[in-house]
């Protein structure tokens, strides 16, 4: 009976989580940056270095995990489990539903060092895409909307 139902509420955790990564893709836009005048600079990639963007710590996963841990805790001993085993699960589940929202939400990035036309030099951090290959030398655009600057082609 009690395996059916972690079962369901760790998909319905991992749902939930899903649903709250945003993007940040040098593509995507939020809603408040749609229709927003940006200030467009130009430059020449200077330096490329792959970096990790860390995940999300938000108290969905703390929170999540901790429910389910609690349930599973308290169905130590056949059913008539102990308020103890219920609070060591409970913690437990909060802890592995943290770390398990911050893996599951961490991207791989990249580091654009840009030399800016103005002289100045810049780096920038979004998240790697498929659909934009950058190089050394290339020419780019840097895109700045509410203090959001983002590197496209």
């Amino acid at each position: 009976m009690r395996k059916p139902f972690l079962l369901a509420a760790s998909f319905a955790v991992l749902a939930l989580l899903g649903g709250c990564a945003s993007s940040l893709t040098g593509d995507t836009y939020s809603r408040d940056e749609a229709r927003t005048v940006q200030t467009v600079r130009m430059g020449t990639i200077e330096a490329l270095r792959p970096v990790k963007i860390e995940g999300t710590k938000t108290p969905i996963g703390a929170g999540a995990g901790a429910v389910i841990g609690g349930v599973a805790g308290s169905g130590v001993g056949g059913g008539r489990g102990s308020a103890v085993a219920a609070v060591i699960g409970a913690v437990a589940g909060g802890l592995l539903g943290a770390m398990t929202e911050e893996g599951l939400t961490r991207t791989q990035g990249v580091e654009i060092t840009v030399r800016e036309d103005d002289g100045s030099m810049r780096a920038y951090v979004q998240a790697v895409e498929e659909n934009q290959i950058f190089r050394v030398g290339e020419r780019v655009r840097i895109m700045t909307v509410n203090g959001t600057s983002r590197v496209t082609h």
